[in-house]
């Protein structure tokens, strides 16, 4: 079976982070679309989602921002404050198929200004 540029990236970057995720760090994963964006926290070792954020949410939708990076900023806030709240702060950040750029970027940024260190 062959497979696709966009699937052989996210195999690649994801079992790269897998590998060195035994370590006791959970993986934070992260998908947008054209005008949305959410992410994840999962443990690998169990293999569970602990947290999740998503712009698609009752009250992130309300906030009335049309502009997609303040709302990945606004998702990147809520998943930061979901975080402190259960204690997590080191993580990896699997950016799958995206490059570290634009959307994606602020969203990291904004996590590493609300206290989580990847």
């Amino acid at each position: 079976m062959k497979l696709d540029t966009s699937t052989r990236k996210k195999f690649r970057v994801t079992n790269r982070l897998k590998k060195v995720a035994k370590t006791g760090r959970l993986r934070l994963s992260i998908f947008r679309s054209s005008k949305n964006i959410s992410a994840q926290i999962i443990d690998d070792t169990q293999n569970i989602t602990i947290l999740s954020a998503s712009s698609v949410e009752k009250d992130v939708k309300s906030s009335q921002t049309k502009n997609k990076s303040e709302l990945s900023k606004i998702v990147a806030e809520k998943l930061a404050k979901k975080a402190q709240e259960k204690k997590i702060s080191k993580i990896y950040f699997d950016r799958g198929i995206y490059k570290y750029h634009g959307r994606i970027k602020i969203f990291a940024e904004t996590l590493r200004k609300n206290g989580m260190d990847f």
